[in-house]
């Protein structure tokens, strides 16, 4: 990243504002949709705004445990480094949450409108208060690069969900050691049923019933309903 980007990258996540904050949390066992309107000024004229309307789709959290760890973020260290990290996340029972989003095209809209941008903002919180959505932000960010005001939009749900969802998954056991670390023999007989199952959609239910007999359904549940769904179309 050059000396500029960097500074673009900053400045924006300083001047950007969280106007109007969604009331709702993110899933904890599911996607959240989350509808956005994006305001910024022109540097040009400050009688012209941007206005961006559009969706992101916020990823479920998926827990990270230690051996899924080492291969996200020690990629290029040596095996041993990798060993040893695992070692003492396993001995700290450490697991983290990993949050992700994807920007939904087909909803998004953007405009320039002759106005100042406090104008502009007036006019969407009037919106917004009609729609009632408790998944509904507005943003007034810059212009450039303006989708980093999305990311600091994202970053602000999770800090207001991850207390929530690690409640949510701690009631499920989700955290168990017993439940996150399975061995290799028992990870692909699960992928060995999968296959079978997308095969031949007759032995989805025995494939639930090993995914409940091993305690890790909630890890395998996202594909499993996939499955099915793809199972009825047919």
């Amino acid at each position: 990243m050059s000396t500029s980007e960097n500074f673009d990258f900053h400045y924006a996540v300083e001047n950007t504002e969280i106007i109007v904050e969604p009331k709702g949390t993110l899933e904890t066992f599911g996607n959240t949709i989350l509808n956005y309107y994006l305001v910024t000024e022109d540097l040009d004229s400050i009688k012209k705004t941007k206005l961006r309307i559009g969706r992101m789709q916020l990823l479920r959290p998926q827990i990270i445990t230690p051996s899924q760890y080492s291969q996200i973020f020690l990629e290029g260290f040596s095996e041993e480094a990798q060993q040893y990290v695992k070692s003492i996340m396993e001995k700290d029972e450490c697991r983290i949450l990993r949050y992700g989003y994807t920007l939904k095209q087909e909803a998004f809209s953007e405009e320039t409108i002759t106005d100042s941008a406090a104008n502009v903002i007036d006019h969407v919180k009037t919106d917004i208060r009609a729609k009632k959505d408790p998944y509904i932000a507005l943003v007034k960010g810059v212009e450039k690069p303006w989708d980093v005001s999305l990311v600091r939009l994202f970053m602000a749900m999770v800090q207001k969900s991850v207390q929530k969802n690690v409640m949510d998954m701690t009631k499920q056991h989700m955290f168990d050691k017993s439940e996150q670390v399975m061995t290799l023999s028992i990870k692909q007989e699960i992928e060995n049923a999968f296959r079978a199952a997308e095969r031949d959609p007759s032995l989805i239910q025995s494939l639930g019933v090993l995914l409940q007999k091993n305690k890790v359904f909630p890890l395998y549940e996202e594909r499993f309903f996939k499955l099915m769904n793809k199972a009825k179309k047919r």
